[in-house]
């Protein structure tokens, strides 16, 4: 401790408090005028993390009040479901909005269970407001927003944020309302974008020609997620845009998510040789061990992460001993079903890359935790 009549430099005391949870801050501030000064600079705020379940909900607003304009990245996590957690996160959203001029990054995140039938327009509308007011928006992440994103906020993301450079619009719900005219304008206007999130029937086979426009800025992740009716119905892109794309864009990686609703028929259109396919992710209520052959012929050179949801079965466990025999790059394996002692084997003897896996012998306790490799 330092002596009385001795204080530690406002650099030392802000970098102490950028790691303390909200209400430990606003603590800080009441302390004295050197520690307010130092919990108020912009040091501590540029990146900012606020759980709205566990602060107290007087101090918020009234303590943010003097520290929105320092925010340049934001992660945002409530649950829907609870009034107070719900109000206190759309309160700051529609205060940030107010002087949003520096956010940089926005992701927000829910918690627990959504109520039924809630369109979430309180969130949705706040999100809104800050699409129009923050001009310098560079990242923006929603896909762990549990509301249906639609036309509409894509074109406010267009019209308001031509500085973004990653959106992730590919969250969990049921039903996919972002039209693949929407996507263009957004490519269209926002030049310097680089990763983006998207259901899949939001995508479209002129998108694709849009990204390997010669003067494009460098392509780098394509997230999709295929969950919803629309997905399933959505027109095949040929194997051969994609090809183009990957010459454009060398680097490019692209992450699938396959969930239940998808029939045999659309995965088979889905996954098509040239995709750059980095993360793989089956959840499928069809037959899971052909999509797993087809990734260990087509997708050894690209594929670094790899999820099963499946029912256990020795085929299965056949095809994952191909992958791992053929996709050496690998860096995650989890499999959410019990394989045999071989699996494990072909895994941590083929992919020297391994970082973490998730591959049980036998039943245990969930949730299950992954294995982190030395």
């Amino acid at each position: 401790m330092a002596e009385s009549g001795e204080q530690l430099p406002e650099e030392v005391l802000a970098f102490i408090f950028r790691h303390l949870p909200l209400r430990d801050r606003a603590a800080a501030a009441r302390v004295c005028r050197a520690w307010a000064a130092a919990a108020t600079c912009s040091t501590v705020w540029h990146d900012t993390s606020i759980s709205c379940d566990c602060e107290r909900e007087g101090i918020l607003l009234s303590y943010l009040s003097a520290c929105l304009n320092h925010i340049h990245n934001l992660r945002l996590e409530f649950e829907p479901s609870k009034e107070p957690s719900r109000r206190m996160a759309t309160e700051l959203l529609t205060a940030l909005a107010g002087c949003s001029q520096g956010l940089r990054g926005l992701c927000l995140e829910c918690r627990g269970e959504k109520p039924l039938f809630d369109a979430g327009r309180d969130v949705l509308n706040a999100v809104h407001a800050i699409c129009r007011a923050a001009r310098e928006l560079h990242h923006l992440d929603l896909r762990r927003l549990p509301f249906t994103l639609d036309d509409k906020l894509v074109l406010q993301v267009a019209r308001g944020c031509p500085e973004l450079r990653s959106l992730f619009l590919n969250n969990s719900t049921l039903v996919g309302s972002v039209g693949p005219e929407s996507v263009l304008d957004l490519l269209g206007a926002c030049p310097r974008l680089h990763s983006l999130g998207l259901h899949l029937a939001s995508l479209s086979y002129t998108a694709l020609e849009v990204l390997t426009a010669p003067l494009r800025a460098p392509f780098t992740l394509l997230a999709l997620r295929c969950a919803c009716p629309e997905d399933a119905r959505a027109p095949p892109l040929p194997n051969e845009a994609w090809a183009a794309l990957l010459r454009r864009h060398p680097g490019l990686a692209v992450e699938l998510e396959l969930e239940p609703a998808l029939p045999a028929e659309s995965v088979a259109r889905i996954l098509q040789p040239a995709v750059p396919v980095a993360a793989l992710r089956l959840c499928l209520s069809a037959d899971t061990v052909g999509p797993l052959r087809f990734a260990a012929q087509h997708y050894a050179a690209t594929l670094r992460v790899l999820e099963v949801r499946a029912t256990a079965s020795a085929e299965l466990d056949a095809a994952l001993e191909l992958l791992a025999a053929r996709c050496a790059g690998l860096h995650e394996v989890h499999c959410f079903c019990l394989v045999r002692p071989s699996v494990l084997y072909a895994f941590r003897t083929h992919c020297p890359r391994l970082r973490s896996y998730t591959l049980k012998l036998t039943r245990q306790p969930h949730p299950w935790r992954p294995t982190l490799m030395a």
